[in-house]
């Protein structure tokens, strides 16, 4: 088994030696071999060509509709918002014609006082009114404006004119019932007295005096 060992040793190229040499030039070679691509083909490499000009085109299709289908679920989500958000109010709408009538009792109890009641009685409606219009206001409740205004049908309900000088035709003069809109949406219609041109005095032409009968 040494003398194996020791001969398997003796026969061990020799840095710088020839046989040394071959070796390193045979791996070299390969290297090389192996590093070099072989040459394609005029009509391989158009394939090529025509194959990356197809992914390119697949790939931008792709694209556009992925923007097509964010900017459709884009909308779908601001239309589903602005239909949440007109039911909300609609809600709101209902709940807040349903108090307008408890407003209005209120606001004629202030209005008309009885001396006989006492006015403590009087400052805790008061209190009562003003915390119920502040919740209302919040909300987003306005009155419409009347009094002083040229009537508007989308927003006044006129139940009586008048004649009046000094003021303009259909301007409003009076307001019988306040009106209220949430936000853009007319809650209720306010009726009010409106005042109308006076009509001119029409001109009634004299009969001719009747010739003296024979």
């Amino acid at each position: 088994m040494e003398n194996e060992k020791n001969t398997a040793e003796q026969i061990e190229p020799v840095a710088g030696s020839p046989v040394q040499d071959e070796a390193e030039s045979a791996g070299d070679g390969a290297a090389a071999e192996v590093q070099t691509p072989p040459p394609v083909a005029a009509k391989d490499m158009a394939a090529i060509q025509e194959a990356n000009e197809k992914l390119r085109s697949e790939k931008q299709e792709l694209y556009d509709r992925l923007l097509r289908k964010q900017a459709e679920f884009e909308n779908y989500r601001k239309r589903m918002q602005r239909e949440k958000h007109e039911l909300i109010e609609l809600a709101n709408a209902d709940l807040i014609r349903a108090l307008l009538p408890s407003l209005d009792g209120l606001e004629r109890a202030l209005k008309h006082r009885d001396a006989g009641v006492p006015e403590a009685f009087y400052k805790g409606l008061e209190l009562i009114y003003r915390e119920l219009l502040d919740v209302l206001t919040r909300a987003g409740v306005v009155p419409v404006e009347t009094v002083g205004q040229i009537f508007d049908p989308h927003l006044h309900q006129a139940v009586e004119t008048v004649e009046a000088a000094g003021h303009r035709d259909q301007e409003i003069v009076e307001e019988l019932q306040k009106g209220y809109k949430l936000k853009h949406r007319l809650l209720r219609p306010a009726i009010v007295k409106v005042v109308v041109a006076p009509k001119e005095a029409k001109i009634v032409a004299k009969p001719e005096a009747a010739s003296e009968q024979n």
